[in-house]
């Protein structure tokens, strides 16, 4: 049961409120933002919460336990620091949130209501969705390494070792043709084998991205062709002769590791773990007139 300050159930008690509800965001880049249902700015704890953006929220609810709490935070985008671009960036993927009630009238008597992160964001042209879950999800998060056959590293990283600025894992290119946001035809890149850049990721330097990111998901070259295709698509229109930056991709196999990257001394997966064919197989005793013995099936 949550205890409100005592300023605040005089209010309360008062029967004629002045309540709104105000929500922080933190972004992965460190940008704090403010937005409130209130028709006028909100400004407290150095923060100024932004009226008329669109925000609000689906029902709050609590339970007992350890059980992962979540509520819908819904907008519409009207606000200039949230916008479908920065949504599709990832600038707001798992970003800090804070939801306080306030009395408007006296921003003193606020309390508050849910503190968690961001999780799935659906959005769109005009509006989003975004799933807000409660600090008790952290606990259904893989914490440390994993033993797993794949690296659990990122390429690039201090751990990986890869020095992703090298020519020989960084490119830059043009697009030659675009048949949608996501997929497209490049120049710049003849100097790569196909899938070189698979799983790599693509910064675009020039054009209506510029300045946004996406993960690669197939690099190919056919008969001089080379083509690109995103996991997401871009949040602007791809057209002819935008540019962009490209970085080599890797699937964490060891496979890869040695021969693309020749890294195996800083593979970080267990590729000799046993599968599942070695779970469930049994012994077998051999036919006893021909010497045998027990073997794995």
């Amino acid at each position: 049961m949550k205890t409100l300050p005592p300023a605040l159930q005089q209010h309360l008690d008062t029967g004629a409120t002045t309540l709104c509800h105000c929500w922080r965001l933190t972004r992965s880049d460190g940008q704090v933002l403010g937005f409130t249902d209130h028709d006028g700015a909100v400004t407290f704890n150095s923060v100024t919460y932004e009226a008329a953006s669109g925000f609000s929220a689906t029902a709050i609810e609590t339970g007992l336990g350890l059980s992962v709490a979540n509520i819908d935070a819904l907008g519409a985008l009207s606000s200039l620091s949230l916008n479908e671009k920065d949504l599709a960036a990832g600038l707001f993927d798992n970003a800090d949130i804070e939801i306080w009630r306030v009395n408007w009238a006296d921003v003193t008597q606020r309390v508050i209501l849910r503190k968690g992160n961001l999780g799935e964001v659906s959005r769109g042209r005009a509006a989003f969705s975004a799933e807000v879950r409660g600090l008790a999800h952290r606990l259904n998060q893989p914490t440390g390494r994993l033993y797993q056959v794949n690296c659990d590293v990122d390429l690039g990283s201090a751990k990986c070792g890869i020095d992703l600025n090298l020519s020989i894992y960084k490119g830059s290119g043009v697009v030659s043709a675009a048949t949608s946001n996501r997929h497209f035809t490049v120049t710049g890149l003849d100097g790569f084998a196909n899938q070189w850049f698979s799983r790599g990721k693509l910064t675009w330097t020039g054009g209506a991205n510029a300045g946004g990111a996406g993960e690669i998901k197939i690099h190919g070259v056919s008969a001089g062709v080379v083509t690109i295709e995103l996991w997401q698509a871009s949040s602007e229109a791809v057209a002819v002769n935008d540019t962009f930056d490209i970085t080599a991709g890797c699937d964490k196999s060891f496979e890869t590791c040695k021969m693309k990257f020749s890294n195996v001394i800083n593979f970080r997966g267990f590729s000799h773990m046993p599968g599942n064919d070695f779970i469930v197989s049994y012994p077998n005793r051999g036919d006893k007139n021909s010497g045998g013995s027990l073997v794995g099936n």
